[in-house]
């Protein structure tokens, strides 16, 4: 089958690129409310896109009134954020933070999810995350109902147990993300990993 998505498909675009490109990345950002209010949400179009300098892009979509979300709204007034990646301990609380809550509501203190202050930004990360990137707004591009935010990563938390301190290394072994997959409702564990070696 073929879909036009730029004309008589359009509005099959997310359904069919969400379920098929993955699984993808969950960034589960938090940002700053100018009341001091922590919000936070989570995003799979999401990814790490460069490393000299180190960066990262999320694009929250527009809500359906055509109006920016909160996270993107926080990034452009504050010019911070914070990516909080996911394991499964997570996975059920980073799903309730999804519900769209009044502006200047934290969905942290509204589902009781502890906050540990960054280094770097002001923004918190969550404390139950493994890893935690802290990002300064490096542009923000509008393309039609998306929001592109890419963040020059400051700081970078991982917790103590995942890295190997005779390597310096992450250990896989230990680190299981979640992953996006199917629209509406479907993730996918990281844990069956395999290694195939790069030619030199």
């Amino acid at each position: 089958m073929i879909f036009d998505l730029q004309h008589q498909h359009a509005e099959r675009a997310y359904t069919l690129l969400a379920s098929l490109v993955c699984p993808r990345p969950i960034a589960w950002v938090t940002t700053l409310h100018p009341n001091g209010s922590i919000n936070a949400a989570p995003f799979s179009f999401f990814n790490v896109i460069g490393d000299e300098p180190p960066m990262v892009i999320f694009c929250p979509g527009n809500r359906e009134d055509g109006s920016p979300k909160d996270s993107a709204l926080h990034c452009a007034e504050q010019g911070e954020f914070v990516v909080n990646l996911v394991d499964l301990s997570l996975a059920d609380a980073m799903v309730q933070t999804s519900q769209s809550l009044p502006s200047g509501v934290s969905e942290l203190e509204h589902f009781h999810i502890a906050t540990e202050p960054s280094q770097s930004v002001a923004v918190p990360r969550i404390a139950a995350t493994p890893a935690a990137l802290e990002c300064r707004v490096h542009d923000i591009q509008e393309i039609g109902g998306n929001r592109l935010v890419i963040g020059l990563v400051q700081r970078l938390f991982v917790r103590d147990d995942l890295i190997d301190p005779a390597t310096e290394r992450l250990r896989t072994d230990l680190y299981h993300p979640i992953g996006r997959m199917a629209v509406p409702d479907w993730y996918c564990h990281t844990n069956v990993q395999f290694e195939i070696k790069r030619p030199r």
